[in-house]
């Protein structure tokens, strides 16, 4: 079964489930990010990858760094883009896939960094229980 594949400038801020088919272009050292909930951190390193049509920078995380290397092609499967600092960056989610390719890319375009736009980031509502307590006798009936 052939796979849908979407060139790097159609990604958008709400892209999901994608296949693309790249250039690694460059690899970056590994940075270590702080668990938000106080646990061991977690390590990432950003890739530019890239098609004939694009860049776009890339999140390896924990086991997928090292695993690919600058000339690479590689076929990201279920990928999805999410927003750093505003910025698009492709993803390999839990079920998503990374592999290396034999296919051939041809020449990169570099003009075009789809991470460089920024994007206004949503605001996650807050979904907790609000106006706990503010009235601490709400619902009793007074006579």
């Amino acid at each position: 079964m052939e796979q849908e594949l979407t060139k790097v400038k159609d990604l958008t801020p709400g892209s999901k489930q994608v296949n693309v088919l790249a250039k690694v272009v460059s690899v970056g050292e590994p940075k270590e990010i702080p668990s938000k909930f106080g646990g061991e951190g977690r390590k990432v390193a950003e890739a530019i990858i890239g098609d004939d049509t694009g860049t776009i920078v890339l999140s390896l995380w924990q086991e997928q760094i090292g695993t690919v290397a600058p000339g690479d092609v590689v076929l990201i499967g279920n990928g999805y883009i999410s927003l750093v600092r505003g910025h698009m960056h492709l993803n390999v989610g839990k079920y998503g896939s990374l592999t290396k390719s034999t296919e051939n890319v041809g020449e990169v375009n570099t003009a075009l960094d789809m991470s460089a736009q920024e994007y206004e980031q949503e605001r996650r509502e807050f979904r907790g229980r609000r106006n706990f307590n503010r009235n601490r006798d709400s619902g009793r009936r007074r006579y």
